[in-house]
């Protein structure tokens, strides 16, 4: 009895020995980076509803077809970029913070770092762009509140660690006070796009250090009624 062609492919690649696997597992992250990057900048260029599938494969120098061996709709390339982007600043934020023990100093590098946030504006355009896509389609809306969710609940974490050793707390939630944050922080640069003569980087940096302290230096001690927190 023949064995189907894809049995065939299947023993193939399985019978490779070490160093090939290893070649073409280096290969497919090749393929899947090139084609990342390729979104982020097509993206950038036409806009996240214009952008066509036919030109991110282009761009990173491949076909459709290399495009669907990776990422199975636009929508899921654009989360792999917003994944890897919110990684990115989590970890930059969490390390900028964790280099102080003194939790003053940990509150002082998370309102530094808050202050600095609109730097990566390519995909803060994109972003903002894809909520509006989001909201206009049930499951890509359903999706990307998920994945915010669990961004807002990574912050939080952090903002309760640094607010619980200093026996504080804040005056709405923690995942509240992520959401607001991004909010202004992605209001203030789209407003410097627009005109930034009359909305600065350093005028940008100063609202975003105020508007921390609104919230972070309007505290109360912990376990107060009138106190926000986690809930």
């Amino acid at each position: 009895m023949s064995i189907p062609a894809r049995g065939k492919r299947s023993r193939g690649r399985a019978s490779l020995p070490p160093a090939a696997r290893t070649r073409q597992t280096e290969r497919a992250r090749a393929t899947r980076r090139k084609l990342l990057d390729a979104a982020k900048r097509i993206f950038a260029q036409d806009g996240f509803e214009a952008a066509r599938l036919e030109d991110i494969a282009a761009g990173a120098g491949y076909t459709r077809g290399a495009f669907y061996a990776n990422f199975k709709s636009k929508e899921d390339i654009f989360f792999a970029l917003f994944e890897e982007w919110v990684g990115e600043r989590i970890e930059s934020l969490t390390d900028a913070v964790r280099r102080h023990s003194d939790p003053v100093k940990k509150l002082v590098a998370l309102r530094t770092h808050y202050a600095e946030l609109a730097t990566d504006r390519r995909l803060v355009l994109i972003s903002m762009e894809f909520k509006q896509f989001a909201l206009r389609h049930p499951e890509a809306h359903a999706r990307l509140r998920g994945r915010h969710r669990r961004i807002r609940a990574s912050f939080a974490e952090l903002f309760s660690e640094i607010m619980g050793a200093l026996g504080k707390t804040i005056p709405i939630t923690y995942p509240a006070a992520s959401a607001c944050l991004g909010a202004v922080s992605q209001g203030l640069l789209l407003e410097h796009l627009l005109d930034n003569k009359t909305l600065s980087d350093g005028d940008v940096h100063q609202v975003l250090g105020l508007f921390f302290d609104s919230i972070f230096s309007n505290c109360t001690p912990a376990g107060s009624p009138a106190g926000g927190g986690t809930t």
